[in-house]
């Protein structure tokens, strides 16, 4: 911006030259063109004057300048350097840092790699010698399982002696009976009792006893029932109901999955679909059978009732074992592949081993996992699986899959999972399984229903009375008679 003493100057200068020219046309009479070139001229020079002692008077202010620049730029030039070195020096430690942090990883990778060999030595050390425990407790012969009792030495035989060893001798043989008895039993043929049952379970499918039980699967801690697991039942002639670890694999031998689960399924959609009025974030579980993946006309029956419930996917999911899941042949994987492609879900079920590849289940469908309370807080099982148990739950969800903790049974077990990080669980603690009933209309929201069957009215739909499943009880031991034979034999 132009300074307000040069405006000045110039304005002076300009009324200097014009005056000279005014004066001269005026005064000395000189012609006016003349006049104003003298004046131009008187304005030219004094303009150049200007410039000149302008310029003069600045050089000394540019040297200074000049000089204050220079010096700033050698400031500015060692400060750089100086950067440079620190810079150099925390690269150096930088490296230093990381290679001695390497050489120790791999000194924790090699002693991590030599206790995962020893674990695993361990791990396989313990089941061969559960092994071994298992065949000498399934081969031992009833005379290896008869009490041993000490045989006092031989006296003289007097009338006492001879009634002391009746005595001694009646419990023996009676404690030796029934362990025979006992464990000569547990092994004995069944041929004409499965042969029987194989025609129950024909006569049930063919007169669709085929009957449906819900177990609520909830929500921890909340206990909010988020899920329902479809248990499948069958009533004999008499009404009896027969559990479906009773009939399974002999419906699987006489090619009676088939019509077994396309009928779950069948009655499973329609529950959804009740219960989806209601909530619609509730789902289903439905239990398979691989025979009926194995068998390409009872699967295409599955296929395309699935195919034409494709609005309800999300919420119904399929359920197979963990051991038949992971043994399924090329055909099954396909068929499992179509329904995929259909928008289901899979889940596992039965699980026994902790060894599980996530990101393989989840590629393949899976996206529940049910274990049971009692693995999931056995300390065992936790240290011979690749990962804790408090830890399955987080790398589960990393790929989408939800843990189920299922078979639960008490108060403890439950705080005992929340520590876990378990979102669901199922077991007795929560509800038993109960049946399907016809009064779908006037149920409450905690009641389970379920529509007429066809061709049926609501009175003709029977109501299976709730069955408990009994709970596993280990076999009593046969130890009153060894106690009172030793009770016998020990000397006073």
């Amino acid at each position: 911006m132009i300074r307000a003493s040069t405006i000045f100057v110039a304005i002076c200068m300009a009324l200097i030259a014009a005056s000279l020219g005014l004066v001269l046309y005026a005064v000395a009479g000189i012609d006016g063109s003349q006049s104003a070139i003298v004046a131009l001229a008187a304005l030219t020079f004094m303009i150049l004057y200007n410039a000149v002692s302008m310029r003069l008077g600045d050089r000394p202010k540019l040297g200074s300048q000049i000089t204050d620049l220079s010096q700033g730029t050698a400031d500015l030039a060692r400060q750089v350097g100086e950067f440079g070195r620190r810079l150099s020096a925390i690269e150096s430690r930088l490296v230093s840092a990381t290679s001695a942090s390497q050489d120790r990883l791999k000194a924790m990778h090699d002693e991590i790699s030599e206790l995962g060999g020893l674990v695993n030595q361990l791990a396989e050390a313990v089941a061969a010698h559960d092994d071994q425990l298992a065949d000498g407790m399934i081969t031992t012969t009833p005379s290896a399982m008869r009490p041993h009792v000490p045989v006092p030495p031989r006296a003289p035989t007097t009338p006492a002696t001879v009634s002391l060893h009746q005595a001694v001798a009646e419990p023996i043989a009676s404690a030796t009976a029934l362990v025979e008895d006992d464990y000569l039993d547990i092994d004995a043929p069944e041929t004409t009792a499965c042969d029987g049952l194989i025609d129950i379970i024909k006569d049930a499918v063919d007169a669709n006893r085929i009957d449906i039980y819900l177990q609520p699967i909830v929500t921890l801690p909340q206990r909010k029932v988020r899920f329902y697991e479809a248990v499948t039942r069958l009533r004999d002639n008499d009404e009896k109901v027969i559990a479906a670890e009773d009939f399974v694999e002999l419906a699987e031998a006489a090619g009676l999955m088939g019509r077994i689960d396309h009928s779950v399924i069948l009655r499973g959609i329609q529950v959804l679909r009740r219960l989806m009025v209601r909530n619609k974030d509730v789902g289903v579980f439905c239990n398979i059978a691989p025979a009926t993946l194995a068998d390409p006309s009872s699967f295409a029956q599955c296929l395309d009732f699935l195919d034409a419930n494709r609005a309800v996917a999300a919420s119904f999911v399929l359920e197979f074992k963990q051991s038949a899941f992971e043994h399924l042949g090329p055909v099954e994987r396909e068929h499992l592949a179509a329904l995929a492609q259909r928008g289901y879900r899979f889940s596992l079920d039965h699980v026994e081993d902790l060894r599980i590849e996530p990101r393989e289940l989840a590629d393949r469908g899976v996206r529940f996992i049910k274990v049971s309370a009692g693995l999931l807080l056995d300390q065992k099982q936790g240290a011979a699986a690749d990962i804790h148990a408090a830890d399955l739950s987080d790398l589960l969800g990393r790929f989408g899959i939800d843990l189920i903790a299922e078979r639960i049974e008490g108060e403890r077990a439950v705080v005992d999972l929340l520590d876990y990080n378990v979102r669901f669980g199922q077991g007795f603690l929560f509800a038993a399984p109960k049946p399907l009933r016809p009064e779908a209309a006037s149920a409450s929201q905690g009641e389970l229903s379920s529509p007429a069957l066809p061709g049926k009215s609501k009175q003709e739909v029977p109501v299976v009375p709730q069955k408990v499943e009994s709970r596993r009880v280990d076999p009593p031991r046969a130890s009153g008679n060894a106690a009172l034979a030793r009770r016998a034999v020990r000397p006073h």
